[in-house]
């Protein structure tokens, strides 16, 4: 640690561990500077880490000359200048730690509305940022065309026994297939725009002050040209249902309406003007859009033996299949 603190020139009093995720290594630095959040970047699922800097530096630019009042997470240098430090084959970079903290668990729908708007309000304020200077972070990380044709090749090539299971999900699934069509003909569409898209927008990835106000977007790994769908979609698939993806019983799996009017709300107080006629007509599909893509994506995983997102008990993404497409069917009688 103390090699990473003097490429900072650091004078460190202290610092503590603050996650340990699959992802991300986390780290508060208290310095006589003041403190500063380090964190590591996983590039085995981040394999161009470069990208990633160069995107925070593109948005922090941008953002530093149109609206250097805009609260964001800008990447602190080290002494030779660069946002990107390479110790040992590990990919370090800093910011200087911003007063808030995340909720791991949404509590209400007021939450709900204050996250949406700002997440809306990320795009609203890159909006005269070209998005295809970015650069793709995790190429196809939403393509339902994709996660679709990997379902369907699983179904032949998976683990029999499994694939004899679970019948019933994949015919589920299967009987869905049109929201694969109108993904095609969303993307297809003349007034469906790519705009600079967060693609992860779990109420983690906002900070709040201590008065419960949603202050700041954090974490922009996954930051890349996007439809709005995938934002508006994956609060759709992390807000609406008190219980999470984990959850195995599946009458507890309901979608609070509520919930849906604050995302709904929050997002279009920002986004509204920006957003065409078609695409303002699929705003439900969003939601459709992003749980069905994640049953779609924990059921190969359960039938390829847990390839991907590897498992800690015994058909675990068997369980977080049947929890999403229980989340799905709730959804639709609520649209």
């Amino acid at each position: 640690m103390q090699a990473i603190f003097e490429q900072y020139d650091w004078d460190v009093k202290d610092y503590q561990v603050l996650q340990q995720g699959l992802i991300n290594k986390t780290y508060l630095v208290e310095t006589k500077k003041g403190d500063f959040i380090l964190q590591t970047i996983n590039h085995q699922v981040f394999k161009n880490p470069n990208a990633i800097d160069f995107n925070i530096n593109l948005i922090s630019s941008f953002l530093k000359k149109n609206n250097p009042k805009y609260l964001f997470t800008h990447l602190v240098a080290n002494k030779k200048g660069e946002t990107l430090t390479i110790i040992d084959g590990l990919y370090y970079r800093a910011f200087v730690k911003i007063d808030g903290h995340a909720l791991t668990v949404l509590e209400n729908e007021n939450q709900a509305k204050l996250a949406a708007t700002q997440f809306a309000n990320f795009t609203h304020e890159l909006i005269n940022l070209d998005c295809q200077q970015l650069q793709v972070t995790i190429p196809d990380f939403h393509n339902l065309n994709l996660r679709y044709a990997q379902f369907i090749n699983a179904i032949k090539t998976g683990d029999v026994n499994r694939i004899n299971d679970s019948k019933e999900a994949i015919a589920f699934l299967e009987s869905q297939n049109e929201l694969v069509t109108i993904y095609k003909q969303f993307i297809g569409h003349k007034d469906a725009k790519q705009r600079v898209t967060h693609h992860d927008t779990k109420i983690s990835n906002v900070l709040f002050n201590k008065e419960a106000n949603a202050i700041c977007v954090i974490d922009l790994d996954t930051v890349m040209p996007g439809y709005y769908i995938s934002d508006v979609g994956d609060m759709c698939r992390t807000y609406l249902c008190k219980v999470s993806e984990e959850e195995k019983q599946l009458d507890l799996i309901t979608v609070d309406p509520k919930r849906w009017d604050a995302i709904k709300n929050g997002y279009l107080s920002k986004m509204e003007y920006h957003l065409s006629e078609f695409e303002l007509d699929h705003l439900s599909y969003s939601g459709q859009y992003m749980i069905y893509m994640q049953a779609l994506r924990f059921l190969t995983d359960h039938l390829n033996m847990d390839s991907y997102y590897g498992s800690n008990y015994e058909g675990q993404n068997y369980i977080r299949a049947l929890n999403q497409i229980e989340l799905l069917k709730r959804f639709n009688e609520i649209i």
